[in-house]
């Protein structure tokens, strides 16, 4: 490879013409990326690249931290003008809803702790969703999913999909056998999630790529979930691995953002339908993406201790009749997410006695966690699937996927463990000190 130094893009080194041309010559072959020119930290641990992979000093003042670049668009030059003929421009700075060197730097830490080739940034989850999707199938084609997807992507498969000539079949993600029957002969896609909201069900999804493998179907997982200090998805063999970067990977609930990790080959392809939909990233939001990103290892830890001895009391509550959460050895999926997980996620779900409207005084009664819908911030956040996740299904579609009456998904922040522990001992006894339910 020849290196190619060009105005708006002065530290990179691209791919340049062969002498037979780029696109015409077999030999040529894509780079990871695109990244800025600088150190890797791709083989380093996870806390040391969450923090130093695509963060880079600024070279002019000498400042520690990429600075934002907030420009719309970059001078132009030779190089730029080849990269548009020649079908690299992604390799180029022309236009910020092209590329711009803030989100190269996230998008950077990203794939480094994904163990991607590379990646990119959206405006939003459903964006990273939408844009994948639409670029891996044709007009016609036919999509296998999980039956208890989140509800924006419940809507894209069943709303937008009959529109486009598309078309998609729900499954129990724990029925293999009824996964691989759906199959079609127009099926280009698997699309499930690591772990499922809000019952926190963990695929198997090993199993899941086997069988897209053997049938030539490519499988894309949302992981939002499961972060990759919790799971790297993509070495379970699949192909393209999203996130909605607002919850964990961001983790201070104050930015809406979306991610997508794999091949360099397929996220090539995903990259002209984010420019076709409008959802770039704006600089400011990634300068806060990639300072969430930094401490995305030990915000972990501490959702994990928090949330592992909080589901432990809850679950020894006499009013409390299910917990669900991967660690405790009375979930369904225990043996599962201990073999597939390297570390706890901060979500439990549970359901108490006196149904919904003992769960609507349950969530007035508590006083650290907030009332409000997401995941993954510092602080904890508590919502009732029935009116926020699933309010759009009737009391039989959620009974189908098993959320019962009285159904609470909580998020798990950074706080002590014992402090919440004690604010959902004085709230429980608050709501059940009355005959009400």
């Amino acid at each position: 490879m020849t290196e190619i130094k060009t105005l708006g893009d002065p530290n990179s080194v691209q791919p340049s013409n062969t002498s037979g041309g780029w696109l015409n010559d077999l030999d040529r072959k894509r780079q990871a990326g695109p990244f800025l020119a600088g150190h890797s930290c791709a083989a380093r641990g996870m806390s040391t690249m969450a923090v130093h992979a695509g963060t880079h000093d600024d070279p002019r003042t000498g400042a520690v931290g990429t600075p934002i670049y907030q420009t719309s668009t970059f001078v132009l030059a030779d190089g730029q003008y080849q990269s548009v003929e020649e079908g690299f421009a992604r390799d180029r700075f022309i236009y910020s809803r092209y590329g711009n060197p803030s989100q190269w730097a996230v998008q950077e830490k990203l794939a480094a702790l994904e163990g991607a080739e590379s990646a990119i940034v959206f405006s939003s989850g459903m964006a990273a969703i939408t844009s994948t999707v639409m670029a891996l199938m044709d007009k016609g084609a036919h999509v296998v999913a999980s039956s208890d997807l989140y509800g924006g992507t419940y809507n894209l498969f069943n709303q937008e999909f009959p529109t486009l000539g598309m078309s998609a079949t729900m499954v129990d993600s724990y029925d293999f056998d009824a996964i691989e029957a759906a199959i079609q002969p127009n099926t280009q896609l698997m699309y499930f999630e690591a772990i499922t909201n809000p019952l926190l069900k963990v695929i198997d999804i090993p199993r899941l790529a086997e069988i897209a493998k053997r049938r030539n179907v490519r499988l894309v997982v949302d992981a939002t979930f499961a972060p990759p200090i919790a799971m790297r998805t993509l070495e379970h063999g699949v192909d393209v691995v999203i996130h909605s970067a607002s919850k964990y990977l961001n983790g201070h609930s104050d930015l809406i953002a979306g991610v997508a990790a794999g091949p360099r080959k397929l996220i090539d392809m995903i990259w002209p339908r984010l420019l076709n939909y409008g959802g770039s990233l704006d600089p400011h939001a990634c300068f806060l993406l990639e300072r969430g990103l930094k401490t995305l290892a030990i915000r972990m830890r501490a959702h994990e201790e928090s949330a592992t001895a909080l589901a432990h009391y809850l679950e020894g509550h006499p009013r409390v009749q299910k917990v669900f959460y991967p660690f405790l050895e009375s979930h369904p999926d225990f043996a599962t997410a201990k073999r597939l997980l390297k570390n706890g996620t901060g979500n439990i779900t549970f359901v108490i006695e006196g149904g919904d409207a003992a769960a609507l005084r349950l969530v007035n009664a508590l006083d650290i966690p907030k009332q409000a819908t997401s995941l993954g911030g510092v602080e904890s956040l508590i919502s009732l699937p029935f009116n926020t996740s699933q309010a759009t299904f009737t009391s039989r579609q959620r009974a189908d996927v098993g959320i019962d009456p009285g159904c609470v998904r909580l998020s798990v922040g950074i706080e002590n463990a014992a402090d919440l522990i004690a604010d959902f001992e004085q709230a429980l006894a608050t709501i059940y000190s009355t005959k009400e339910t």
